[in-house]
């Protein structure tokens, strides 16, 4: 592959409020066993980009141990693999990441000692399966300066909180509008784009000299009219959860068998790190319908379209109904849980009733583990 990776991983993801108060977004569990980067990494290692570089920096503690092993995703090899890059004091700087420019340009010594052409940047908060091979195909058939892969949203989706986008019969971008108030378009940027690797360091160069640190505002937006900027369009699934609502939906999209089997049957396929846990256990009056559980689960009840993620124990006669149970949580016995999300590592007590009226409701108790 002609290109090397760029996955930024290191925002403060405002709009998740509880979920990402002790992790990144990047690092949020996904479909019973994976997590959110999973994919972006997965798309880089099917490509054969055999180098990427992950810039992180909000809570990053779980992100970090998610990646210490690069052998999951293939990029434990003597040329390239994966690469971890937090801020750091320097004698230069003392900043922290002031924004996805001003990230990439603190690690610029990294871009300048590589050999690829090309950069192939993406945001660690997206699920989504591409191959970058065609992609850059059609950014140097295009000769493009930078490419951004789109996607046309339905018409009932507010894409307020995204980049949107207008092009000509070209493809070519005329219009770049971040989060704007009303939305003159549907085709929104995913935040995945490509660019020459030269080019890009150039860019990061100048945006440095003139306090300028923002990728998409400083670089895509203000360049639109000088540079050959192009949209590709992406024509598959593709989420973004930078929301609650947005992240349990991309959830429960994982309960229709086409997501399921384009994720994780059809090649190629989304890889993880995988724990060493024993599979999920159904004792007597346990009843499970539509429903992912991951391994370690132990379930005595009702589980109806929800997702069980790894270590989950459900007592007896709960009902636990369209929800999103995380890590490591313990739900006493006469428990009943519907429209919610609940927090890794919790413990429910007995004889207690979560339900989302008004919306998805994140539960997070902070009680004691013990049994009732």
């Amino acid at each position: 592959m002609k290109a090397l990776g760029i996955i930024l991983a290191g925002g403060n993801n405002k709009g998740m409020h509880e979920l990402t108060a002790r992790r990144a977004a990047a690092a949020m569990p996904v479909g019973g066993n994976y997590r959110c980067i999973d994919f972006a990494l997965s798309n880089m290692s099917n490509s054969h980009i055999q180098t990427v570089a992950v810039l992180t920096q909000f809570n990053a503690r779980s992100l970090n141990e998610h990646l210490s092993s690069s052998k999951w995703w293939d990029f434990g090899r003597k040329q390239g693999g994966l690469y971890i890059f937090t801020p750091m004091l320097t004698s230069e700087s003392s900043d922290w990441f002031r924004g996805t420019a001003d990230a990439m340009y603190q690690n610029l010594d990294f871009l300048k000692r590589r050999h690829e052409p090309y950069v192939i940047i993406s945001n660690g908060d997206c699920v989504y399966k591409v191959d970058y091979n065609a992609i850059l195909d059609y950014h140097i058939e295009k000769k493009a300066d930078i490419t951004v892969i789109c996607k046309d949203m339905p018409a009932n989706v507010d894409v307020s909180r995204y980049g949107v986008v207008k092009m000509n019969e070209d493809a070519r971008i005329v219009e770049f509008e971040e989060k704007p108030l009303v939305a003159s378009s549907n085709t929104i940027s995913t935040g995945i784009y490509i660019i020459r690797r030269r080019q890009l360091i150039e860019m990061l160069e100048r945006c440095a000299e003139e306090e300028r640190h923002d990728f998409v505002t400083d670089v895509l937006i203000r360049y639109k009219n000088l540079k050959r900027i192009y949209a590709y369009k992406m024509d598959t699934y593709w989420s973004n959860i930078s929301t609650v609502d947005s992240y349990y939906q991309t959830n429960m999209d994982f309960l229709k068998p086409e997501v399921r089997k384009y994720f994780f049957r059809d090649e190629p396929k989304i890889c993880t790190k995988v724990d060493d846990l024993p599979p999920a256990k159904y004792n007597a009056g346990s009843d499970v319908r539509n429903s992912l559980v991951a391994s370690g689960c132990i379930v005595n009840s009702k589980v109806e379209n929800s997702i069980l993620f790894k270590k989950a124990f459900v007592g007896k006669n709960c009902v636990i109904k369209n929800s999103i149970i995380l890590n490591d949580v313990y739900i006493g016995d006469n428990t009943h849980i519907e429209n919610c999300i609940v927090e890794s590592r919790n413990t429910l007590r007995a004889n207690t009733y979560y339900c989302g009226d008004k919306g998805i409701k994140v539960v997070r108790e902070d009680n004691a583990r013990y049994v009732m």
